[in-house]
């Protein structure tokens, strides 16, 4: 199985960025031009739940949408999930992605008021030419960059 991953420092809590990821109101106002909307189609974000993304117009010549299932929740650290419907299975099979953060120390105050956040895939691609998920990647990582933008509003 091929891997690929990315993190970048976000300068809000690891608390904060995971509640703003997990809340599908939250998620969906944070960068519409790549998210539109979440929603939980079937349970309530625990494992076996299936997550509905509807992607924005700056990654809808890539992906229009996915559902994903989740499988492991770490609270308040991870969740990973497997793409179960939508563009990206069409491309990978299996395409399984963790979402993780973490607290990072300031380097002055005693609180954790940055995380690191970290996208990681695990994939097949389905034909040669299908290309390495990079621009999923990069979405991913301009997306959770986003949030740093949107916490100051909220």
């Amino acid at each position: 199985m091929r891997s690929m991953q990315g993190e970048v420092v976000l300068n809000i809590p690891a608390e904060k960025a995971w509640e703003m990821y997990r809340d599908n109101e939250i998620i969906s106002k944070i960068n519409p031009e790549m998210l539109t909307s979440a929603e939980y189609i079937q349970g309530d974000g625990g494992p076996g739940s299936l997550r509905l993304f509807k992607l924005g117009p700056a990654v809808r010549g890539y992906v229009k949408e996915s559902t994903e299932k989740i499988e492991k929740v770490e609270k308040g650290h991870s969740v990973s999930y497997s793409v179960i419907r939508g563009c990206l299975k069409n491309m990978y099979d299996p395409y399984r992605v963790t979402f993780s953060f973490t607290p990072v120390k300031g380097e002055e105050e005693e609180e954790n008021d940055k995380c690191l956040a970290e996208w990681k895939a695990e994939f097949e691609v389905l034909a040669p030419e299908t290309p390495m998920p990079e621009k999923a990647r990069d979405a991913a990582l301009g997306f959770l960059k986003s949030f740093e933008k949107f916490e100051l509003s909220f």
